[in-house]
């Protein structure tokens, strides 16, 4: 049996946070509509936007995090480069990673495990 399990993400502004994950090589599938967004990488990830409810999602305050596994980590963070604070690293628990913000300041991760690199 397979399983998967996607993402959905409330936004503010769909449109900017779209942009954000087409950076990070995201595309727009079939099906999308103007308040919900299917995106999908081409590598098996996918994330869902949905439109938040006006209100709901403080920046600042944002409690949501994802963390994307992709093994094309500093091509990614070169993408990035004038928003994160620092390019990746190998960190103690075993990833090669990087940190960005998302609008709305959703934090994504972006890396792959130290041991595979």
């Amino acid at each position: 049996m397979e399983s998967n399990l996607v993402a959905i993400l409330p936004c503010n502004d769909l449109d900017r946070t779209e942009a954000f994950f087409m950076r990070l090589g995201f595309k727009r599938e079939q099906g999308s509509s103007g308040d919900y967004r299917m995106l999908a990488d081409g590598y098996g990830a996918h994330i869902h936007l949905n439109q938040a409810v006006q209100g709901w999602l403080v920046p600042g305050s944002n409690p949501f995090g994802l963390y994307l596994y992709r093994r094309d980590v500093d091509e990614l963070a070169a993408a990035f480069r004038e928003e994160i604070d620092a390019g990746p690293s190998d960190t103690p628990w075993g990833m090669y990673e990087f940190a960005v913000n998302a609008p709305d300041d959703t934090l994504v991760r972006v890396g792959w495990p130290t041991r595979l690199r």
